[in-house]
């Protein structure tokens, strides 16, 4: 694999991107996170890319950021951490945000802001020796890189209070059982399991699934009123599409439709 701290390939539709530092378990340092930043914009304006998997090198996901780097003087640090989650959440939230499916593929460790990564995509596959650990009460932090927003609506409250409180090793088994991963498949296979239901969506309408993504992301805290507004807007966009156009065309001709659906993602 290239020495680059983050890969970058297109499997047919899809985009896959590896973590690749798994001497640190691909621990987000400067250079990880700068190609990871470019890698998620590469993807968003690159309108043949219709999924993406996100993985990592090495056996494991990510185990967090790394703390071994060069840290500012004291009276300065405060700031600094600051500036430095206020820049990831940049490149976080265009991940969570994406008009495209995201699929996280993890094995191994998915440790602290690794977790957060992970949870940032749509869809989670684990292998079975994936370890999921909200780990940053063991140094001392509160969950960072939106965890905090993200798991009680995964889990429900109280459960996530038990995982963060707790600091505790999640097992796959027991993450597919509380909802934090949609499946789990033996370490061989997890790339391949991930980019096989990434193509599910090659002949998706991309647009109407990332609308939809969009208004889903938001639904907790969008009032009914504005989230029927939203949901008009973007049905507006939808019909005027040469997709639907296309569709339509096919439905009156009872023809095989573009985007059939499938079965049960899961």
């Amino acid at each position: 694999m290239s020495d680059s701290p983050v890969v970058f390939e297109k499997v047919g539709k899809t985009a896959v991107i590896t973590l690749n530092r798994p001497q640190r378990r691909n621990a987000l340092d400067d250079s990880i996170k700068d190609a990871l930043a470019a890698a998620i914009k590469a993807v968003r304006q690159d309108r043949s890319v219709r999924s993406v998997v996100l993985t990592g090198a090495g056996g494991h996901f990510c185990s967090g950021a790394d703390l071994k780097n060069k840290e500012s003087d004291d009276d300065e640090k405060s700031f600094a951490v600051r500036d430095l989650l206020l820049d990831a959440h940049r490149w976080h939230s265009e991940l969570m945000d994406l008009e495209k499916p995201v699929i996280a593929a993890v094995d191994g460790y998915a440790l602290g802001a690794g977790l957060s990564l992970a949870l940032a995509a749509d869809f989670v596959i684990a292998s079975e020796r994936a370890r999921l650990v909200s780990s940053f009460p063991r140094m001392g932090f509160v969950p960072d890189l939106t965890l905090l927003y993200i798991l009680p609506r995964l889990v429900g409250l109280p459960r996530a209070k038990e995982i963060v409180f707790s600091a505790r090793d999640i097992a796959a088994d027991e993450a597919l059982a509380m909802g934090l991963v949609q499946a789990v498949v033996p370490a061989e296979r997890l790339r391949e399991t991930a980019i096989e239901f990434a193509q599910r969506f090659d002949n998706a309408p991309t647009h109407v699934l990332g609308m939809a993504k969009g208004i889903l992301n938001r639904s907790f805290e969008t009032d009914r009123h504005a989230l029927t507004q939203l949901e008009a807007a973007f049905q507006g966009l939808c019909a005027g599409s040469n997709y639907h156009a296309e569709s339509l065309n096919r439905f009156l001709s009872k023809e095989a439709p573009l985007y059939p659906g499938s079965d049960r993602l899961f």
